[in-house]
């Protein structure tokens, strides 16, 4: 009876501690608490952003299988009847979460509010925004705390998420490892349950409590056993919970029945302490707190823009040719470069080997008592002592005192541990391990002795041969190779014919005497030649004046002197004679320069001048950026750099003045509803293209939800009302999944008003865009205005060299030209071929200028002026080695077939076989030509043919010409091989012909200088004059 005074007692403390508590959640008073219950609360944190919501169509579908999800583990979740007669209950709530947390419902009593808390969760319409992680487990820890039980190791998180973003841009409430962290430290555990497919298990780790919480957890599945998969599920976390909770709700001794009560006993010890109250009220805001410490060092700024290109100076004279210089010491090492752009994350990496064992962790807590041990077996009969000798007997003593009450005997020692029990059944092999940190260093061990050497082993027996395998596929061609060591010398020639007699030596010096002899005096000899006449001797000093002498007598008259006299001064210029006779005409020179010519030599001296070659500009560049949470942080950085370089193209190939009264650009990033944010040169804090690039690199990603239709129209309404130029080009760079479910305004906003381009990138989990929204967004739908629709796999193809250059061509599509035209015209029939070199020797990159240029020549034959449409037919005749021809066009003369043909040519890449090439023509010519047409063939050649000498090229050459065929020889680069390209040209290897070459030969010093100037009118001209 008094027990039951006690218990009621307590129950009604228990009532008027917790009435207050109990008020705020009457969906748990519905059921009375019986004192054998075991509760367990439990919460689902379910999530419905923009990754999860958009990323497989229809759009929604994973929010339903979640939902679905939560409803059948709702379902499953009944009382059970533990052994120690305590029945375990549950307490279910959920919420769901984007950028926002919405508490579907509060903790409620399970069965009896099953179908509310099912109907409330059937009834959630995803979100589809950003990813706050950390703000709805931290919502649903509060939920847990202020409702359900006391049993604090009862409380479960259900935490259904994607992991995504993987970046920790937006963590507004703390951060995921805070959450996690505060969950662990207050005993809630928290399972992870991944969103399938491409989840992100480095952030579902950290949500998780331990692995054993994480596991291979799924909610969705888009595998034939999705059902299965996700049933699994839901059994081994209701298993898992009701384990942990038999654990803490039967952790003591069953009772046997009670007998009769004993008498009062003593005062007990003090009790344990009690569990924490439940939060109170919110305070009131505390004192400011003192200022922060200061903040870390900032990050290194971004690399600065490339300043603009300084005008051209004026040439200076040429300088002598200096000496030689010495060679100059080693340089040193050059800084290190800059960190190129972050990679796109790497695939998931294979699980790591088992970590070395830890340390041994802190002593546990001491265990429960363990039940009383059996009474020992009695001990083995001592032996007999010695008898004493016995004493007299003493007196009677007073009766002492009573004594004191000892003091309370110390803790007795630990129980024998009880038998084992039952083996219980092999579980399943759990999956590996996350990667342990690595233990400590042992001490290095001492080394052991030298075992004995083992005997030599026997050689094996030669095993049978093996089957020969089958060939492998034919290898790449190769590239040319380098020039062979040079030949050794060749026999020695015939001795050539004498020389002429050479002019006479000068006369040498004369010798020093020899020694006097010491001969008799010889007879008188016979008067020798009259020696040379000796070197005039040094004139003698002027000799004074002498004096006057007497007049003498006149002279005789001298003889005639027949030598004239000096010449004399030159007299005054006489009188204009008659004219002469003409005199004979001189040779034929060669032929001037004709209009195209004298065309390009003007653009060629006025290169700077601003009329002289092609503008893009003025234009108007519109940019709309997705920023929304599919496309990752990363991804947006690449993107912005995109931009970027774009800007910079236009402005150094194209030459467009990014200036005020010229082109201007701005940039419009949006997510979802409202979100959109405009940058744009004009801005009060942007007055140049410099201050318009920081601005874009300013820009932070929003990570939301992906309302396109939305960021069209605000760029229609406040972009396109400041750029009024007639030329503008809008690009919009998405990854082509609108929400349209909940952003009804159509993708073609902009549509009426400019060219749109769309570029629909795969986002982050590797998913193609919606090619039908890029069709819509890019106008291709309508007749008027079409725009262009561009997919790529990733970002990282936005910043290709090829790609960057398509983009600029097409804003520059409609360039303002000079009007440099010089007419050609065909009195009759006429048949062209134009013969392309695909050598390993031309290269891809300029194998594609030629194919540009060919299409040019192809055009201005087809569009001269002829007696009728079929008069002038063109062929395009690809070649490399030795039966390497390829017909890509064969005598057409309609231009569209040869333009597409020509952009179908592949490059061949391999040797050079110009003879086989010409005779492939001539055949050409003989098959396929009309007898009356004039036949002149266009031959891209630098002269070089491997193993080919000029006797061979001449005799191809002939034969070509006996067939009718005039060649004509277009040469690219320095190193053309002259004596060869001379044979092409006029079939002659030793008498060349320089007027007939000038007209048959054209020469440029680069493959780009093909497409300089009007370089192809001076061509087609020259080939089409008569």
């Amino acid at each position: 009876m008094i027990l039951q005074d006690l218990v009621f007692t307590l129950l009604l403390l228990a009532g008027f501690l917790g009435g207050e508590s109990w008020a705020q959640r009457p969906e748990i008073t519905s059921r009375v608490a019986n004192t054998e219950d075991c509760p367990v609360d439990l919460f689902f944190v379910l999530d419905t952003s923009e990754s999860v919501a958009l990323r497989v169509k229809p759009f929604g579908d994973l929010v339903s299988q979640v939902k679905d999800f939560t409803n059948r583990f709702i379902d499953k979740l009944t009382s059970r009847y533990y052994r120690c007669d305590r029945n375990l209950v549950w307490n279910a709530g959920a919420l769901h979460y984007s950028d926002e947390v919405v508490l579907i419902k509060s903790l409620t009593s399970m069965p009896s509010g099953q179908n509310e808390l099912k109907n409330r969760v059937s009834a959630v319409n995803y979100i589809g925004k950003g990813t706050y992680t950390d703000c709805a487990i931290k919502r649903g820890i509060e939920e847990l705390l202020i409702g359900g039980s006391h049993h604090k190791e009862n409380k479960y998180l259900i935490v259904v998420t994607d992991g995504h973003p993987l970046e920790g841009y937006k963590e507004p409430c703390g951060g995921l490892d805070d959450a996690a962290n505060e969950a662990k430290h207050l005993g809630i555990k928290v399972f992870s349950v991944a969103i399938s497919p491409n989840h992100l298990d480095q952030r579902l780790n950290i949500i998780a409590t331990d692995h054993a919480y994480r596991r291979n957890f799924t909610a969705t599945s888009l595998k034939p056993t999705r059902e299965l998969d996700v049933e699994e599920t839901i059994n081994t976390i209701i298993d898992m919970i009701k384990v942990n909770t038999e654990q803490s709700c039967c952790s003591f001794e069953c009772q046997p029945p009670r007998g009769p009560l004993g008498p009062p006993g003593d005062a007990g010890n003090e009790g344990e302490r009690g569990k924490p109250g439940l939060p109170g009220q919110k305070g009131e805001a505390g004192d400011p707190g003192r200022p922060g410490d200061m903040g870390p060092v900032g990050y290194q700024g971004m690399k600065g823009d490339k300043g603009s290109r300084g005008e051209k100076g004026s040439r200076g004279a040429k300088g002598a040719k200096g000496e030689k210089g010495r060679r100059g010491i080693d340089g040193i090492d050059g800084m290190k470069g800059e960190a190129g752009y972050p990679g796109l994350p790497g695939c998931k990496g294979s699980p790591g080997f088992d970590g070395a064992q830890g340390p041994p962790g802190p002593k546990g807590d001491p265990g429960a008592y363990g039940p009383k041990g059996g009474k020992g077996e009695p001990g083995d009969d001592g032996k007999p002592g010695r008898q004493g000798i016995p004493g007299s007997p003493g007196e009677k003593g007073a009766a002492g005192n009573r004594g004191e009450p000892g003091p309370a005997g110390e803790m007795g020692d630990e129980g024998a541990p009880g038998p084992d029990g039952p083996t219980g059944e092999r579980g399943s092999n759990g999956e590996r391990g996350a990667l342990g940190s690595p233990g400590d260093r042992g001490p290095r061990g001492e080394p052991g002795e030298p075992g004995p050497p083992g005997d030599q082993g026997r050689e094996g027996p030669l095993g049978p041969p093996g089957d020969q395998g089958e060939a492998g596929p034919p290898g790449p061609k190769g590239y040319r190779g380098d020039d062979g060591p040079r030949g050794n010398e060749g026999p020695k020639g015939l001795p050539g014919a004498p020389g002429l007699p050479g002019d006479p030596g000068l006369m040498g010096e004369r010798g020093e005497d020899g020694p006097p002899g010491n001969g008799t005096i010889g007879f008188t000899g016979a008067p020798g030649q009259q020696g040379d006449r000796g070197d005039p001797g040094i004139n003698g000093t002027k000799g004074y004046v002498g004096p006057k002498g007497d007049e003498g007598e006149a002279g005789d008259p001298g003889n005639d002197n027949p030598n004239p006299g000096p010449m004399g001064i030159k007299g005054a210029k006489g009188h204009r004679g008659p004219e002469g006779r003409p005199g004979p005409a001189g040779p034929v020179g060669p032929p001037g320069p004709d209009e195209c010519e004298i065309l390009d030599i003007i653009m060629k001296m006025c290169f700077l001048c601003p009329a002289a070659e092609c503008t893009c500009g003025p234009v108007d560049l519109l940019f709309v950026l997705d920023s929304s949470e599919s496309i990752g942080l990363q991804n947006f950085q690449i993107a912005k750099d995109f931009i970027i370089k774009v800007i910079d193209r236009l402005s150094k190939d194209e030459r467009v003045k990014f200036e005020p009264g010229e082109s201007r650009v701005g940039v419009v990033q949006y997510s979802h509803d409202n979100t959109q944010e405009l940058v744009a040169m004009g801005d009060a804090n942007i007055d140049n293209i410099g201050a318009l690039k920081q601005a874009i690199k300013n820009l932070n990603w929003i990570a939301g939800g992906t309302y396109t239709g939305e960021a069209l129209q605000f760029t229609k309404e406040n972009l396109l009302r400041r750029f009024t130029s007639d030329k503008r080009v809008a690009i919009v760079i998405t990854d082509g999944r609108s929400d349209t479910l909940r952003d009804p305004t159509p993708l073609n906003s902009l549509c009426d008003v400019t060219p749109v381009v769309s570029l629909g990138i795969g986002d982050i989990f590797r998913n193609p865009p919606n090619p039908d929204h890029l069709n819509d967004i890019a106008c291709l739908s309508r007749p008027t205005r079409p725009g262009l629709s561009i997919q790529r796999d990733n970002y990282a193809e936005l910043l290709d060299d090829t790609f960057l250059q398509n983009i600029t061509s097409y804003v520059c599509q409609e360039k303002k030209c000079p009007d440099y035209t010089c007419p050609i015209t065909f009195s009759g029939l006429a048949d062209i071929t134009l013969l392309v070199d695909s050598s390993t020797s031309v290269g891809s990159k300029n194998f594609e200028t030629t194919k540009k240029f060919v299409k040019r020549l192809a055009e201005r034959f087809l569009e001269a002026g002829k007696p009728a449409d079929d008069s002038v037919r063109v062929s395009v005749v690809q070649y490399s080695g030795r039966n390497q021809q390829k017909v890509e066009a064969q005598f057409q003369h309609n231009y569209t077939v040869i333009a597409k043909a020509i952009d179908n040519m592949e490059f061949i890449n391999d040797a050079t076989d110009v003879n086989a090439a010409l005779r492939y023509v001539t055949g050409l010519y003989q098959r396929s030509s009309r007898a009356a047409a004039k036949k002149r063939v266009l031959v891209f050649s630098d002269g070089n043919s491997q193993g080919i000498t000029a006797r061979a090229i001449e005799r191809a050459v002939q034969e070509a010409q006996q067939a009718g065929i005039e060649i004509y020889v277009l040469a690219v680069g320095s190193r053309a091989n002259e004596p060869n390209i001379r044979v092409l040209v006029t079939g002659k290897s030793a008498d060349y012909d320089v007027v007939y070459g000038e007209r048959h030969l054209f020469r440029v010093p680069d493959y780009s200088s093909l497409l300089r100037g009007v370089f192809y009118q001076t061509v087609s001209r020259k080939i089409a004059v008569d």
